[in-house]
């Protein structure tokens, strides 16, 4: 039976996703249907017959302007959510089309080798060890998975004992270490890892959420042992580093493995006036990032990097009696990841930095930079508006007076549908986070956003 995959398909597919990107610069950021709308329009039993592929699309996209959050908008500053450039939507499309399993070279080469430079690339870009090894996964939270399953493997392997082999019943206690301010994901992935979180020791962090190196050096003088140290290149309510060179040398002088959760802050690596933000950070013997966000690929694109090759394979690789394994200079993504079957993450990744090149990734992170210390200064000229931290990237914490009066605003700001952004809890205070990570934020957006976000604190004030 012939695939019935027919042009107008096709075409008319094109046509409402041009129209939904057309309309997204202008359109309320936020989501404006309830669950129970959404619901109401899109359940029904499931039916003996199907429908036409042309009705079901109409469907969908009736829904999209109402359902979904434009986090593409140039005024979108909820999460650190990036935008998604045109050549990497584009290439992303093609994948799709291609639909190739990029698990291992045998299943689709033009894959595999577009990963391979794509993963060189970055590991060029961030100026990071030319021996580390890179594989793309779902997102920071598989990253620092990843990452620390090869940190896992490591630190046990030098005690002694093989993980992969014996599992952990019975193998040598392994310390953990993380900031105070560490993001939930180093929390989830220790999880999954099966080291727990109850026993990690947090170290104290400063008032602008970097770890102190002065408490971790005392701490690592208590701790014997197989030892994880997880370190922060951008705090995710501050952007602020943790001091990552000192750090470093203390892992380095005790022997422990070095991770560096830099879900958007290892992009600071590619920028001539903010890389010093990353200072040390090479020291580290993993690192975990999100092509997604600042790079504005699309969805779903994390990149985990591990410094020592063979303790990344070790971890990671999968065989098996019908896999067609390489066995020259090939490379199977399935080595360097968790996932065996899954899409080519890479392409959008290869498109995205062959467009913009080494000066593109560099104007892009400095603008967004830009717009974030643009967007604070016109807060801050606000009576009764606090700027709670140090703006060193792209994020920005406010405070409006008091707890309520904060919340009320970002509510109002989310209603309102000018911009879009996001609450958070910070040192016990109720603050408002703005993330620029959008490639077309503009200053006009900016000029905008503030005025609606100060617009609303009026009317409450």
């Amino acid at each position: 039976m012939a695939i019935d995959i027919t042009d107008p398909l096709l075409e008319r597919a094109r046509v409402l996703a041009s129209t939904y990107l057309r309309e997204q610069p202008t359109r309320h950021v936020g989501a404006r249907a309830s669950r129970e709308e959404l619901l109401s329009a899109l359940r029904q039993p499931l039916a003996g017959h199907g429908e036409a592929g042309e009705s079901v699309l109409e469907l969908l996209a009736s829904q999209a302007g109402r359902g979904t959050i434009a986090s593409g908008s140039p005024r979108y500053f909820g999460f650190v959510i990036g935008g998604t450039y045109p050549v990497a939507l584009a290439a992303d499309w093609l994948a799709a089309t291609w639909d190739q399993n990029a698990g291992i070279y045998a299943t689709s080469p033009l894959s595999a080798v577009v990963e391979e430079i794509a993963a060189d690339w970055l590991i060029d870009l961030f100026d990071l060890p030319r021996e580390s090894e890179a594989g793309f996964v779902t997102g920071c939270q598989m990253a620092s998975f990843t990452c620390l399953a090869a940190a896992r493997h490591a630190v046990l392997a030098r005690a002694g004992w093989d993980v992969e082999a014996d599992g952990l019943c019975g193998a040598p206690r392994i310390n953990i270490v993380a900031s105070a301010e560490s993001h939930v994901t180093i929390d989830v992935a220790l999880r999954y890892l099966g080291l727990g979180t109850r026993s990690m020791r947090r170290v104290d962090s400063d008032a602008q959420g970097r770890m102190r190196a002065d408490r971790l050096r005392e701490l690592m003088a208590t701790l014997d042992g197989p030892t994880i140290i997880c370190a922060q290149a951008g705090n995710v309510n501050t952007g602020a580093f943790d001091p990552l060179r000192e750090i470093g040398q203390v892992a380095n002088e005790r022997g422990a493995w070095l991770h560096v959760d830099g879900a958007f802050g290892l992009w600071a690596r590619a920028s001539d006036r903010h890389r010093e933000l990353a200072d040390g950070i090479d020291l580290a013997d993993s690192w975990a990032t999100d092509a997604h966000k600042w790079l504005n690929v699309p969805y779903d694109c994390g990149v985990a990097i591990v410094r020592h090759a063979a303790e990344h394979r070790a971890a990671m690789t999968s065989a098996a009696a019908y896999l067609i394994q390489t066995a020259g200079a090939e490379r199977d993504a399935v080595d360097w990841v968790p996932e065996f079957s899954r899409r080519a993450r890479g392409v959008p990744v290869y498109a995205t930095l062959r467009m913009l090149g080494r000066d593109g990734v560099e104007d892009l992170v400095d603008r967004c930079c830009d717009r974030a210390r643009q967007m604070a200064g016109l807060l801050a000229a606000e009576e009764g508006v606090g700027i709670l931290c140090d703006v060193v990237l792209n994020q920005v914490l406010v405070r409006f007076g008091d707890d309520d009066t904060t919340r009320a605003v970002v509510a109002g700001v989310q209603a309102d549908g000018t911009c879009w952004l996001s609450g958070t809890t910070w040192h016990d205070m109720a603050a408002m986070r703005v993330s620029v990570s959008n490639w077309a934020t503009s200053e006009t957006d900016i000029a905008q956003s503030a005025a609606a976000i100060l617009r609303v604190y009026r009317s409450l004030r």
